[in-house]
């Protein structure tokens, strides 16, 4: 017994030894010294000032303050690398990462060893990339403001938050601006990446080989692209806001077994989602409104299920080149057209006749742009007018035998309004950069 008690009592005498808050002063070196004296399991509270980086975390800790202590990378490497696991870095400003795109220099690094880190309220800016979660596991990067750089080329920016082989991040309630992507998932699976704000970037979520995952609840203003799954396979997409992003809201290309759901996007984008080489997925709950294109289809997509989606607004609601038909109602409950003339007579919310949203006219303006000069000749009137008389002469295409008469409603929450509207001239005012959406190299 005396030795049982012998031993709780070194126990308890070690223990605050072990775990103890230390205030440390800014100035040059102080933040270095006081990392290599801690103990595993301590506080380092960093008073307001300049804290000089770059600085390697190599043991449990907490490092937390408020956003007037600043860490300071001083334009070397990153400002803060994280080698161990259990680490939280809260309640801090982090700048002055290097600019070396093969050393991907960051704000924040998480290491392959460093599992389990909480990055937590912090402000981070100016750095190549804001957070980079690199191998550790179950990584959270919450409620942090990231701001990127502004460099004139967008692909020598850096990603706001970058994933790569780091399974079970979560990412949350962080906002995000300029940089090049706001979050960029590379060979990962089951991440969650919900509730962020991503503004003036090339795209606001990017996903190349990222399995198993989800992308919630997040709101896309102002960008190149809103959520670019490519790639990738089971992944949840729903209950996001793409609003007055340029090219595409939502682009599913070799990607399958999606759940797209729930989604708006609005604001003139050249397409409003592009489905390419993307199999087996569910597309259903979604609103896509005033786009030059409300969905591209195309390179063979088989096996998707699109129903109870609204189209409206879209200058062409379906562009799809291809000979096979294709339906797009599910168990009786297709989608809303807003150019479909239809009617209701038994009340039971399915217009009474099927909708085809393209005919040969539009393949053909497809296949042949200079065919456009023809578009208001009689004989293409003429044409149009047979084909929907006669639909047996139309060729392969998209059908809706079960139109719905209503369109489902995606509410957008009365702050993001302002910085919509905002954006909504820009992209006719600013000239292109170097971003091509099509040079797939580029991503």
């Amino acid at each position: 017994m005396m030795r049982v008690l012998t031993v709780m009592l070194s126990i308890l005498v070690a223990l605050p030894l072990w775990a103890a808050e230390r205030q440390v002063a800014a100035g040059q070196g102080a933040l270095a010294t006081a990392i290599a004296d801690a103990n595993p399991g301590d506080v380092l509270v960093l008073q307001p000032g300049l804290h000089a980086g770059s600085v390697v975390i190599d043991r449990p800790l907490t490092l937390t303050g408020s956003h007037e202590a600043v860490i300071d990378g001083q334009g070397v490497g990153t400002v803060i690398s994280i080698d161990a696991p259990d680490v939280t870095i809260s309640n801090l400003t982090v700048t002055g990462s290097g600019l070396n795109s093969q050393d991907t220099d960051a704000g924040v690094k998480i290491l392959r060893n460093a599992d389990r880190a909480v990055i937590n309220n912090n402000q981070v800016l100016g750095n190549l990339h804001g957070v980079d979660v690199h191998g550790g596991h179950d990584a959270q990067v919450r409620n942090n403001t990231i701001k990127g750089t502004q460099q004139p080329r967008m692909n020598d920016r850096g990603n706001g938050i970058y994933v790569w082989n780091s399974p079970g991040t979560i990412v949350e309630g962080n906002t995000v601006r300029w940089g090049r992507d706001g979050i960029f998932s590379n060979t990962s699976r089951k991440g969650i990446y919900r509730n962020n704000v991503f503004r003036d970037l090339r795209f606001a979520v990017h996903y190349m080989y990222t399995n198993d995952s989800e992308v919630s609840g997040n709101v896309s203003i102002g960008n190149h692209l809103g959520y670019a799954i490519m790639f990738s396979n089971k992944v949840v997409i729903k209950d996001n806001l793409s609003l007055s992003d340029r090219s595409h809201g939502v682009m599913l290309n070799f990607a399958n077994n999606a759940d797209v759901s729930g989604n708006l996007v609005r604001g003139g984008a050249d397409r409003c989602t592009f489905i390419y080489n993307a199999h087996k997925n569910l597309i259903y709950g979604n609103r896509f409104e005033g786009c030059n294109i409300g969905i591209h289809f195309t390179a063979g997509s088989e096996r998707n299920v699109l129903t109870g989606n609204a189209f409206l607004g879209n200058r062409t609601q379906v562009k799809y080149v291809g000979t096979r038909d294709v339906e797009w109602s599910f168990e009786g409950r297709g989608n809303y057209w807003s150019d479909h003339a239809s009617f209701d007579l038994d009340g039971d919310g399915i217009a009474d006749s099927p909708f085809r949203p393209n005919d040969l006219m539009d393949h053909i303006l497809w296949s042949q742009p200079a065919a456009a000069l023809l578009t208001g000749a009689p004989v293409v009137q003429m044409i149009r007018w047979g084909q929907s008389s006669f639909p047996a002469t139309l060729p392969g295409g998209v059908l809706d035998s079960a139109p719905l008469m209503t369109a489902p409603t995606v509410e957008v929450p009365k702050k993001y309004l302002a910085m919509e509207a905002d954006v909504a001239k820009r992209w006719i005012e600013r000239e292109a950069d170097d971003f091509d959406l099509n040079d797939l190299s580029s991503h």
